[in-house]
């Protein structure tokens, strides 16, 4: 019986190893960092993202609270004005009839007046503070969309990579590269601004 041939296929994967690094695989290499870099970034902007729209939220929440207590105050303002009202009348009246007015009409008119004072101050601080939440909550919703925007373009940068990884087309990986660093420089304006 013939003995089998050998054939040294170890030579044969080294020189089919050094057609490939030649053909791409520095160009592969590449490929995969940039890509990982762009994953890194759209993590963490969307890790970004989530937060400041979460954050919004609870600040418009909070701003449509002090809202409805800054109503409240209106409400009680506008009841001791009605009350002062009646009662100034009920004054008007005691005069009509030539008579004195009892002692607490007075006082009650007074009691009035600064209830109203005090509930008009409280109902301005309350709009104060709402306004001032709902300015933070529009601040963050400004960076959301950015982080947002970020996000779109790093993930479009991964999807080319692979594209280019797959067809090993350097143009491809260009524009991977320029989309990622668009999304890069979006997530840093919204980081850091």
């Amino acid at each position: 019986m013939p003995e089998e041939i050998e054939i040294d296929t170890d030579k044969l994967r080294e020189a089919i190893d050094e057609e490939i690094e030649k053909e791409g695989g520095a160009l592969l290499r590449t490929i995969a960092l940039s890509t990982a870099i762009f994953a890194a970034l759209a993590a963490i902007a969307s890790l970004e993202a989530g937060g400041t729209v979460n954050e919004a939220l609870a600040l418009k929440t909070e701003a449509t609270r002090l809202q409805a207590e800054a109503s409240d105050q209106w409400a009680y303002y506008q009841a001791k004005g009605l009350k002062a009202t009646v009662t100034e009348l009920s004054k008007s009246t005691w005069a009509a009839l030539d008579k004195a007015p009892p002692e607490d009409i007075a006082k009650n008119l007074e009691r009035y007046a600064e209830d109203q004072k005090r509930s008009k101050e409280k109902a301005e601080e309350l709009e104060k503070q709402r306004d001032e939440k709902g300015k933070e909550a529009d601040r963050l919703m400004h960076h959301h969309h950015f982080y947002a925007q970020s996000v779109a373009l790093l993930q479009v940068a991964i999807a080319l990579g692979a594209v280019a990884a797959l067809t090993r087309k350097r143009v491809v990986w260009a524009g991977s590269v320029l989309l990622g660093l668009g999304g890069a420089g979006l997530f840093g304006y919204a980081f850091f601004s």
